[in-house]
């Protein structure tokens, strides 16, 4: 694979330093791990937690709390370098340092960052995000059961989350729970909660079809008790936290399929060359080639659209997002990565046959991994609907 320009793009040589570090050391300690991850729903725990020795980790924490001080940007070239090599790997990074993490270090106080933000920078925390729930998935602020009761100084937490990417590792949840059931979504508010809280247990790990090796579960909240200094955001806050980090996580996720996709591509290239039918390689057959054409375009596009939009989403401010233009074109932007991704690694796998269908092959391990673009972070239809509502006001 010939590495992205960046300059190209518009972006810095240092921007293409960071990439090009991040692939070099995902390709030499990261890939070799996906066989075993993907066989064995298998999280290495010891080496992600080793990434801070890399600087890796804390990537958008500030330098007086340990991290690395850099900005949206290079967390962006940071996933897509990794994602290539191994993107189970990536999205567990995504999920602490960048959803979790940089969702702190936006919208939290000076008391919480100085308690958990040197954590994350130094690998003794490993972060998830606590929002959905067994019955609030799309309608996840509206539906919230869960619920937070001023006690004092203290919430007194109660209820249940699904689908809770490195739920059962993670030391700290950012979590969204109701403290005011009468305001609907406007009445919720995010909490740093630890996950050594007395009542608070991993119900049930779930077996997944694709990500497999970053650890996903069900978690359960009975009369946990937790600091009100801990919340993130004011109280009743936390559709405004949520938004505004949202808006920069579909577009990190954008990029992470590009990596996905951009290695469904080349590995399809290189089966192509290599697989032999008829006294020739099937690259040599114009189908084939028509359908190599369709894969790289699609990145292409993923590419050039994912770009533009983390360029104009990398300084949003705090508080914004959800709401206006930019909620309208960072959901255009995953809508359109969500489809061009499920068209590039379905395409890898009709490149590669019979071989592609068989569970342990690589192009097999990237379409089970691409699914779950066009569900998480907001489906498919989701997207659809705030870009119309959008477009009709």
């Amino acid at each position: 694979m010939t590495q992205p320009n960046l300059e190209k793009y518009g972006f810095t040589e240092e921007h293409q330093q960071i990439y090009d570090m991040v692939y070099r050391y995902s390709r030499e300690e990261l890939h070799p791990l996906c066989e075993r991850m993907d066989r064995e729903d298998w999280f290495p725990e010891e080496q992600f937690r080793s990434l801070h020795e890399v600087g890796l980790l804390g990537t958008s924490i500030a330098e007086e709390y340990g991290g690395q001080g850099l900005g949206f940007l290079e967390q962006c070239f940071i996933a897509e370098a990794m994602s290539y090599w191994n993107p189970t790997f990536g999205a567990g990074w995504l999920g602490t340092d960048s959803i979790c993490a940089h969702n702190i270090v936006r919208n939290a106080s000076d008391t919480v960052k100085k308690k958990f933000l040197p954590g994350f920078a130094d690998g003794t925390v490993i972060g998830a995000l606590g929002m959905t729930e067994p019955g609030a998935g799309s309608d996840a602020l509206g539906s919230m059961a869960t619920t937070a009761v001023r006690d004092g100084d203290n919430y007194i937490i109660n209820g249940r989350k699904m689908f809770i990417t490195m739920g059962p590792v993670a030391q700290l949840i950012l979590l969204y729970a109701k403290t005011d059931p009468d305001k609907g979504p406007r009445g919720v508010s995010a909490f740093a909660f630890e996950t050594t809280t007395p009542g608070f247990q991993v119900a049930q790990k779930l077996d997944k079809m694709g990500w497999r090796g970053i650890p996903t579960a069900e978690l359960v909240f009975d009369d946990c008790v937790v600091p009100a200094d801990n919340l993130v955001g004011p109280e009743n806050g936390g559709v405004g936290v949520l938004m505004s980090g949202l808006n920069l996580e579909r577009v990190l996720m954008c990029f992470h399929m590009i990596g996905v996709a951009q290695r469904a591509l080349d590995i399809s290239v290189d089966y192509a060359q290599q697989r032999k039918q008829f006294g020739k390689a099937i690259a040599e057959f114009q189908l084939i080639q028509g359908i190599l054409a369709d894969m790289y375009t699609d990145i292409q596009t993923m590419r050039a659209l994912s770009y533009q939009l983390a360029k104009e989403v990398h300084d949003l401010e705090v508080g914004g997002g959800g709401r206006g233009e930019i909620h309208m074109r960072s959901s255009a932007c995953m809508l359109h990565a969500g489809r061009s991704l499920m068209r590039v690694v379905d395409n890898g796998v009709q490149v590669h046959g019979g071989n592609g269908y068989i569970l342990e092959s690589e192009i097999n391990q990237l379409y089970r991994i691409g699914k779950l673009m066009e569900i998480g972070a907001g489906t498919n239809q989701i997207r659809q609907v705030i870009i119309a509502q959008e477009l009709l006001k």
